[in-house]
Parts: C-alpha cells; sequence; structure tokens
C-alpha cells in the first residue's frame, strides 16, 4: 500500500520513533502495516532495533531522492487532534468523575476489557451533548468498562441512563456510586448472547457501545443496542478501530449499518485513547500478538480508536435476534492482534 509506505516514510524522514509511535502515525491494520513495515525492511529503506525505527542510509537517500519534505505536525497539539477541549462545565464533571474512576475494577483478560483516558470520556460526553443527544434523552449503555455512564450522569442532563454488562464487578460498581451520587443510572449483568429482554425494547433514545471488531461481534453488539432505540431519528455511538478493522472490514461494517435503517453522520478519527494504565489490558501487553510479532515492550499510548455516530433515518430493525452462542469467532478473527491471545 503506497499510502501507508508514504506515512512511514514521512514520519521517519523527520526523527527515529518508538515502533508503538509509527503505529499511531499510520492507518493500516495492524497486519498490514508489519507486512508493509518487513517489506520495508528487506528492501534495506528502514531499521527497527530496540524498539525504535529509523531510516537506513539508503532509506534517507531515498526519501532525499525524490525530495520529500521535512513537515511538523499538523494536527492540534491543544485538544490531542480532537477538535474537542474540556470547557469550565466540563471541567467540573472530569474533577468528580476522575476521583470516582480511581477506586474502578481492574481490566480483565477474560472479558477482553479495556477502558479510555479519563479525558476521552469527558471529550466524548460533550461531543454527544453537542450533538443534541444528551438533554433529557434516555440513554442505554453496552458494556461500560469506561463508565461512560457515571461521567454522563454527572452532568445532570440525561433524564435515564441504563447499563447492561457481562461484568458482575463492573455493575455493582456503578450501581454503588449511582446510590452514593444519586445518579439516574441503572445497572443490569447482562450476557449478549442471551435473548434481549423484551421491557428494554424501543424504550431509549440514543445507545452507546465499543464492540468487539470482529464482524459476528460487532453485528451482536450492535443489533442488541439497535433494539432498544425508540424508532426513526434516534442515534448510536461506537469506537472502531482501523489496527484491528480492515477497510474490507470497515464496508462491511458500514453496509450492516445502512442494513438496520441508519446513516453515518460522524466519524472523529483517533478520538478515543486506551492509556497505559496500571488497571487497563496493557498490563497483559506479552499476550497481544503485536507485541509478540515486534518484540518490544509498549512505550507509548498506541491504541486509538474513531468514534463513530450514526441516526436511524427510519425504523431501526437489529439484524441478530434472539439468543446467540458465543464462541471465539466473537471476539478474535485474524485481524485481532491487539487482542490477548
Amino acid at each position: 500500500m503506497k499510502r501507508i509506505k508514504n506515512q512511514i516514510l514521512q514520519v521517519l524522514f523527520k526523527e527515529p520513533i518508538s515502533i508503538y509511535k509509527l503505529i499511531d502515525k499510520q492507518d493500516a491494520s495492524l497486519p498490514e502495516f508489519l507486512s508493509i513495515l518487513q517489506q520495508m525492511e528487506n528492501e534495506d529503506l528502514i531499521k527497527v532495533e530496540d524498539g525504535t525505527a529509523k531510516l537506513t542510509e539508503k532509506g534517507l537517500n531515498s526519501c532525499l531522492s525524490i525530495s520529500l519534505k521535512k513537515i511538523d505536525e499538523c494536527a492540534c497539539e491543544h485538544c490531542a487532534a480532537t477538535g474537542y477541549k474540556i470547557n469550565s462545565f466540563f471541567e467540573e464533571v472530569t474533577k468528580k468523575y476522575t476521583k470516582i474512576a480511581e477506586n474502578r475494577p481492574e481490566a480483565i483478560e477474560k472479558y477482553d476489557q479495556g477502558f479510555i483516558s479519563i479525558d476521552g470520556v469527558i471529550k466524548r460526553v460533550e461531543f454527544i451533548y453537542e450533538r443534541g443527544d444528551l438533554f433529557k434523552a434516555k440513554l442505554f449503555v453496552i458494556g461500560d468498562d469506561d463508565l461512560f455512564s457515571i461521567a454522563a450522569a454527572l452532568t445532570g442532563l440525561p433524564e435515564q441512563i441504563f447499563v447492561i454488562d457481562i461484568d458482575k464487578r463492573l455493575i455493582d460498581f456503578i450501581n454503588e456510586k449511582a446510590l452514593e451520587y444519586k445518579l439516574p443510572i441503572k445497572a443490569m449483568v447482562y450476557d449478549v448472547q442471551q435473548a434481549f429482554p423484551e421491557d428494554l425494547k424501543k424504550k431509549f433514545d440514543v445507545f452507546i457501545t465499543d464492540p468487539v471488531e470482529t464482524l459476528p461481534g460487532i453485528k451482536l453488539f450492535l443489533s442488541r443496542g439497535v433494539s432498544t432505540l425508540k424508532g426513526e431519528g434516534c442515534s448510536a455511538y461506537f469506537g472502531l478501530t482501523t489496527l484491528e478493522a480492515s477497510r474490507k472490514k470497515w464496508f462491511d461494517i458500514q453496509m450492516m449499518i445502512h442494513e438496520m435503517g441508519f446513516v453515518i453522520t460522524d466519524i472523529r478519527r483517533k478520538f478515543n485513547v486506551y492509556p497505559e494504565d496500571e488497571k487497563n489490558f496493557f498490563r497483559f501487553q506479552e499476550k497481544l500478538p503485536i507485541v509478540k510479532k515486534l518484540g518490544a515492550k509498549v512505550d507509548y499510548n498506541w491504541y486509538k480508536s474513531s468514534l463513530y455516530r450514526i441516526e436511524a433515518i427510519k425504523d431501526p430493525k437489529p439484524i441478530v435476534e434472539g439468543e446467540v452462542i458465543i464462541d471465539e469467532k466473537i471476539y478474535k478473527d485474524d485481524e485481532s492482534w491487539a487482542t490477548p491471545y
């Protein structure tokens, strides 16, 4: 892929960098990235040593021969390229949320858990507010490793938030904090394999989720969310990476979205950052295929996802209904290189 090769050369022409930072500077899937990297190493254009990537002499001369330019970072440094700042109203929410999140349950490998940064959660709440989907809204959250429900409720804007998650530790924590801080949240243990409860169907305005990125997995998670929406005009938000979802997979997912009756209104690139935190999934990084293949310890917050917003333009219809028995294909496929094995 010439475009990805260009991205790599543009970065390394300026300076040698961490291999994980290089991952973040391009947008191929992880298998595609490693294949291109190995090809460039075989061509003696770059060298990766001790977790650092740099140009070889041949690579430098190649860049000079094509008149490649050394251009400083283009993305906004002040907002981490998200386009959003945390304003005074949301600063107060951030303080309360940060205090609560300090005691969150740690991510565990069994449920493929991982949470985004504190700032990332607040900016997601801000984005949903700006789009008119927060005030007096009934929100449904599928899986809440991020404790998004608590951050959103602390604003005092949503009418109701309902959370489902398979992890009882997380559900108990959310319900406990909702009671302590008098938040309009109810959380319930639910396994997406189970038939969806009838009393939760068509009751909500918005659903939020960060699904697994296999096609069967995302189809299941989105279908459960779609089941909760009242009808036309309702919306949903979910994260999707380019790291574990190739362009072909994005195409298939977008076809799925349209089939369920939605239009894509927004894709905010690299909006969600998963930090290297002692309670986050990087604790078991030695089990991530990409870390095994690179043979270098993670030294940069490279795992980021885009934030999708979709809106129903007709009565939304889930693709999957009833009970679904989950096997490994739901959680892992050939592109799941940032999922612990």
